[in-house]
């Protein structure tokens, strides 16, 4: 049997290596006074950590030392502290196998991390528990009851019962919705309003960044709904050729224009019985907005070209990276279409909200990419490093899971032996901001080039930004332009909006 020591790196532990700090923290005290084969050691600290594990190797008397960072919004949050010390007592158990005795440390950390100890150590995961201080030493903790699964439940129950609000009333399975990886408060939300949404015919609008997962979320709502047997149909909708967008969502008839050598069903007739998934659609043009909504609203849809109406029954879930509010406040989204399609709005947060997450999905991701390369010549089933962790808990994501996954993948691709490290993550991490701003300055000139373009370009940006900032207040965000008034202000939307084409001059 193999023993392992499972703690928190506590203040106290990384005050030890300075010069001048009396003792030696929590932890090393803990392994030098105990007989372990490994040591994992979650953390919420970044370089620190690093640092201390470093320091530590010199009184582990060989034991072999992991790292675990867990981004925790705050470490007295039980279920945060709770779920991280978890996967942690998993992660040993899948590392060293069944054959293992675990101890659990209390003395570094908050009292919240000392408290989840205790409960791990009297329900899942039986262990000894110890604790360490410079006047007693190393000593073994007796707590003499067992702890209910009803206690533990109300404990780390979430206070404001919203969660559990939203749960009442749910199938009590939900298979559809096991491929969305989460355990963040924010997702738990969406994915319990998803639940209750699916059964119902309604329209559904999901708002969030690009590569949050919206489509996936999606197909879970067709998949959990009364139309699952029939199609699930996405349509992309800032892919649509300008021209045809008409035709392709409604279908044509053969002559109705140049090109049009025969009959052609649109989407809507095509999703009949079933879903339509409505992608980005913040992009499609005002003509065809208007179009849109007298389909929902008269469940029929009439062909280019021809003169009777079609009838379909087709569920309609809408999604886009934009928020659909400020559209049509700037006048580039029609109101009514709006209030149409948001029955029921999902907003998916972005990953950088989801406190948690990062270790979840990138575990589920690696573990995709290796078993999707595995037919790979030369390749290495690939793990992840602590600095490698390190740096993925660190990185602020703006492309969301897709970027995490497509960083994941180069990593992996790059690296050439079995452990990812933290500098072939940061190596396969871009910098796209960056290369749009070389973008700007380095566009070839001729061929098209109108400097006039890249300047209202630019305008637009910095005007939509600020905008979105000063939540659409228009005397904040003139101060955030440096502009001398709201007035000023206002002439420069005008302007950009007549110029794009989004208002009528």
């Amino acid at each position: 049997m193999r023993n392992i020591l499972i703690s928190w790196i506590g203040h106290a532990d990384l005050k030890a290596p300075g010069e001048g700090v009396d003792g030696i923290g929590p932890v090393a005290k803990a392994l030098e006074a105990g007989t372990y084969d490994a040591a994992f050691l979650l953390t919420t600290y970044g370089d620190e950590a690093m640092r201390y594990r470093d320091w530590l190797e010199g009184h582990a008397n060989g034991i072999s030392l992991e790292l675990l960072p867990e981004p925790l919004t705050s470490p007295t949050d039980f279920g945060e502290v709770y779920t991280a010390a978890k996967r942690a007592c998993e992660r040993a158990r899948a590392a060293v196998g069944p054959d293992v005795a675990l101890t659990f440390h209390l003395s570094a950390g908050t009292p919240a991390m000392s408290a989840v100890w205790v409960i791990l150590a009297k329900t899942r995961f039986p262990a000894t528990i110890i604790q360490s201080s410079e006047e007693h030493g190393v000593s073994t903790v007796s707590v003499p009851f067992d702890i209910s699964a009803d206690f533990v439940s109300d404990l780390l129950r979430q206070p404001d019962r919203k969660l559990e609000r939203l749960s009442a009333g749910l199938p009590p399975e939900a298979p559809e919705f096991d491929e969305i990886i989460h355990h963040s408060p924010a997702m738990q939300e969406v994915v319990l309003r998803a639940r209750r949404v699916a059964p119902y015919s309604v329209p559904v609008l999901i708002e969030g960044e690009t590569g949050t997962g919206k489509e996936l979320l999606a197909r879970a709502i067709h998949q959990s709904s009364l139309r699952r047997k029939n199609q699930f149909f996405p349509v992309n909708c800032g892919a649509l050729p300008e021209g045809l967008v008409e035709s392709e969502l409604f279908g044509h008839k053969k002559g109705a224009f140049s090109g049009a050598y025969t009959d052609r069903e649109g989407h809507f007739e095509t999703a009949h019985g079933g879903t339509l998934f409505l992608d980005e659609i913040g992009e499609l043009p005002l003509p065809a907005q208007t179009k849109l909504l007298r389909v929902l609203q008269e469940k029929a849809v009439q062909p280019v070209g021809a003169s009777a109406k079609r009838p379909v029954d087709v569920r309609v879930i809408a999604a886009t990276n934009r928020t659909l509010t400020k559209e049509v406040a700037r006048g580039r989204f029609r109101e009514d279409l709006f209030y149409r399609l948001a029955v029921a709005v999902l907003k998916l947060p972005p990953l950088r909200e989801r406190a948690g997450d990062i270790g979840l999905l990138t575990d589920h991701l690696l573990e995709g990419i290796n078993n999707d390369s595995a037919e790979v010549p030369g390749y290495r089933s690939k793990n992840l490093s602590a600095s490698a962790r390190n740096v993925l808990s660190q990185h602020r994501w703006p492309g969301n899971i897709r970027e995490l996954q497509n960083t994941l993948m180069r990593a992996a691709i790059w690296s050439a032996g079995d452990t990812i490290t933290g500098e072939d993550l940061r190596g396969a991490l871009l910098s796209a901001t960056g290369e749009r701003e070389r973008d700007v300055w380095n566009r070839p000139l001729g061929g098209g080039f109108s400097i006039e373009a890249l300047l209202a370009e630019v305008t637009r940006h910095y005007l939509d930004r600020a905008m979105t900032e000063a939540g659409d207040n228009k005397a904040k965000a003139a101060r955030l332009l440096g502009l001398g008034s709201p007035q000023v202000l206002s002439n420069w939307l005008k302007k950009t909006r007549r110029n794009d084409g989004t208002v009528s001059a």
